[in-house]
């Protein structure tokens, strides 16, 4: 990689807390998990424009700040900026800071790695008349636009996020400034080992989403055939022996893996930070897990399919080669 490598202001911590309610849960209710998480030690939010949801949630940080509960340059607030705006990174940031009520986000991601749109909610048949397969030039065009914005300030260390190798072949040696980490579906079922591998080798910080497998995501990527990571016997057994409930497992898990899981929940977030504390799955644990790797990709992505593709394969380059 031709990137500069740069020092960051603060380390990422070890878990953060996801903000997507999977269009099932209420930015309010989103707000109200992110104000309990802080008090409960989480000292990481994961944000984005299109969750529909970053005022509510600026209202909490701007309330827990003033009241001391953390300092602002103990918190670490990600964000990403949107599909449609990819041409206007800095309208976008610009929109985001006013809504959490922040001077800079600690990570700037790139959500997708294409301008291709869906609306919130939107049904898994639907499509933009106006998708169009990667484009290193496009791609390009919005990593400089963080780049800039990286060099003011206004963020502190840029991200990927659902990226392929192949993808990354073409980008990282036209950037400047490296990407700080990359955001990628992770969990038992669905390990991405080769990915993950390569992430890790380039300097990446592995952010994983979906960390337990996201039982509740939405609708339009809930398919026949998907597997249910936290019902899986080996992992449920894993969770008896221990005395831990799956999903700490699965959470440890992605600890032991060196990744930043940032799992959601408006009801246990205690638990997943709790979660952290457990003792490292041993080599016999970790050999169990393993075996649950089926390539169980729950977020397909089938919404930003452009005119000629296949199926939602062609946004993935599982061939190596990259579609369109």
């Amino acid at each position: 990689m031709n990137a500069e490598k740069k020092n960051y202001c603060l380390a990422i911590p070890e878990i953060g807390l996801g903000t997507f309610g999977s269009d099932r849960v209420s930015a309010e209710d989103v707000a109200g998990a992110v104000d309990g998480a802080v008090r409960a030690g989480y000292r990481m939010i994961d944000c984005a424009a299109c969750y529909g949801n970053e005022a509510e949630i600026g209202e909490v940080l701007e309330k827990i700040l003033k009241e001391g509960v953390v300092k602002r340059e103990e918190l670490f607030v990600a964000s990403k900026v949107w599909n449609d705006m990819h041409r206007y990174v800095r309208k976008a940031l610009t929109k985001t800071l006013t809504d959490l009520r922040l001077d800079y986000v600690d990570l700037y991601f790139i959500h997708w790695p294409f301008p291709n749109y869906h609306p919130p909610g939107c049904s898994v048949d639907e499509r933009n008349p106006d998708s169009r397969p990667f484009s290193v030039e496009e791609f390009m065009d919005t990593y400089r636009q963080l780049e800039e914005l990286y060099e003011e300030g206004l963020i502190r260390a840029i991200g990927v996020s659902n990226m392929t190798i192949p993808k990354f072949e073409l980008t990282l040696p036209l950037m400047k400034v490296a990407p700080y980490a990359c955001e990628l579906e992770l969990h038992p079922c669905f390990q991405q080992e080769e990915l993950l591998a390569y992430v890790k080798a380039h300097g990446m910080v592995p952010v994983a989403y979906m960390p337990m497998g996201s039982p509740r995501r939405p609708d339009r990527d809930i398919c026949e055939g998907d597997a249910v990571d936290l019902a899986e016997p080996a992992l449920l057994k894993i969770a008896k022996d221990r005395g831990a409930t799956p999903a700490e497992i699965a959470l440890r898990w992605a600890k032991n893996r060196g990744t930043v899981p940032i799992p959601f929940s408006v009801h246990h977030y205690q638990e997943n930070l709790d979660a952290m504390k457990l003792p490292a799955l041993t080599d016999e644990e970790m050999a169990q897990m393993a075996s649950l790797e089926c390539g169980s990709r729950l977020v397909k992505g089938q919404v930003f399919l452009w005119e000629g593709a296949e199926d939602w394969r062609d946004l993935w380059d599982e061939d190596g080669t990259i579609a369109g």
